[in-house]
């Protein structure tokens, strides 16, 4: 793998990283002040819809960014009403967001533009574009050539939509808003003890759906960057289930905005792997190596949490370990079981495909630690009288 492919493989970890980085924020705020919310999912998709949708019907796309923006605010508003005003069950309202997204916006598409449920193509102004820095290489066939400087400052510093610059932006900007303004202590207190925060006069319901619109927000920018940026328009469930790995992402990240940078990097990395590699070629041994060394790892690191860390990563190591010997088995051929250990065989892109999906098991079965959600989380709050 030369250098230049690996900044590639960057870039594209970057480009798969920022729709989960702008959800993993999302879920970020609404958590801090308490609302769990798993409609993250929902919301992308029903923004993804209605800002490919308006960018078609306008001709801009920053009037179909903001559409995207306003559909999520407007389902955050009705689960601010569901879970903060009525007091309702957060969850349930998360998924009822999640499926009235994923069948509404199919209705909507097959009747307004009758292609199955998608939208038209989106060209012209009608979607983001790459930004060329001044002095970057834009011809692949002219940076693959350049120096590895320049490889790297054409490839994986320009060339993004505005989205993505605006997404790395929201990083610092949610760190500096959460830890060294006002509002964000406030904030993070309602999601700690929100008693408190309303015994010094401060609304708890005011900031709680603050935090939901701010989730709205941010939901609304990563659906519009799937729609008008990484694809030319909408399809059906193109959100990918990115709204459940943001959730995986954002415990993986204890709830701090820049451990979320990393962690979304990661599983952009993994996203990225699958689109840029879906023909890896390895040694069978090397194949039984990383799979039957990890599911060792994780049944080692199972025996000494709870029964049900044992259960879930025992039977993922499992898996794993039947993967590898089926992989072993089925290299026999002519050369017999040690031969076999030494064929060269493609790793099956199903298995390649499967990685964010197993990370988010892996994460949610607690193996990256002890992760402690803001103690007032999921609870509505009831004011003393």
């Amino acid at each position: 793998m030369d250098f230049f492919t690996i900044v590639q493989l960057g870039d594209a970890s970057i480009r798969m990283a920022i729709p989960l980085l702008l959800a993993c924020l999302a879920g970020l705020f609404s958590e801090r002040a308490g609302i769990f919310d798993i409609g993250l999912e929902g919301k992308m998709l029903a923004a993804a819809f209605l800002s490919a949708a308006v960018s078609f019907a306008s001709g801009n796309v920053w009037v179909g960014l903001l559409a995207g923006i306003g559909i999520s605010v407007v389902l955050s508003i009705i689960h601010g009403l569901a879970s903060i005003t009525f007091r309702g069950n957060q969850l349930i309202s998360g998924v009822a967001i999640n499926f009235f997204a994923a069948g509404l916006t199919v209705v909507i598409a097959q009747g307004w533009f009758a292609q199955g449920g998608r939208t038209p193509s989106l060209s012209g102004a009608a979607r983001f574009d790459g930004l060329d820095f001044p002095g970057a290489v834009t011809r692949m066939r002219d940076k693959m050539q350049a120096s590895p400087g320049m490889q790297f400052y054409s490839e994986f510093i320009s060339g993004h939509s505005i989205l993505v610059y605006i997404g790395l932006l929201m990083v610092p900007l949610s760190w500096f808003v959460l830890y060294r303004t006002r509002f964000g202590l406030r904030l993070r207190a309602v999601g700690e003890a929100p008693e408190a925060v309303d015994t010094a006069g401060i609304s708890v319901v005011g900031l709680r759906y603050s935090a939901v619109i701010i989730c709205g927000i941010l939901c609304g920018i990563a659906g519009a960057y799937l729609s008008t940026a990484v694809q030319a328009g909408f399809t059906k469930d193109m959100t990918a289930n990115r709204g459940f790995i943001a959730l995986a992402a954002l415990i993986f990240a204890k709830w701090r905005p820049w451990y979320a940078l990393g962690a979304c990097l990661l599983f952009g990395l993994f996203f990225a792997i699958d689109n840029r590699f879906q023909n890896i070629q390895l040694q069978v041994v090397w194949i039984i190596v990383l799979l039957v060394g990890a599911s060792v790892a994780m049944v080692l690191y199972a025996v000494k949490r709870e029964k049900i860390d044992v259960i879930v990563l025992g039977g993922l190591s499992a898996v794993l370990t039947a993967i590898a010997l089926a992989t072993w088995l089925g290299s026999t051929g002519d050369v017999g079981l040690a031969g076999a250990l030494f064929e060269t065989v493609k790793v099956p892109s199903q298995l390649i495909q499967s990685l964010p999906y197993l990370f988010v098991v892996i994460v949610l079965a607690g193996f990256v630690g002890k992760a402690i959600p803001p103690r007032a989380g999921g609870e509505p709050y009831v004011k003393e009288r």
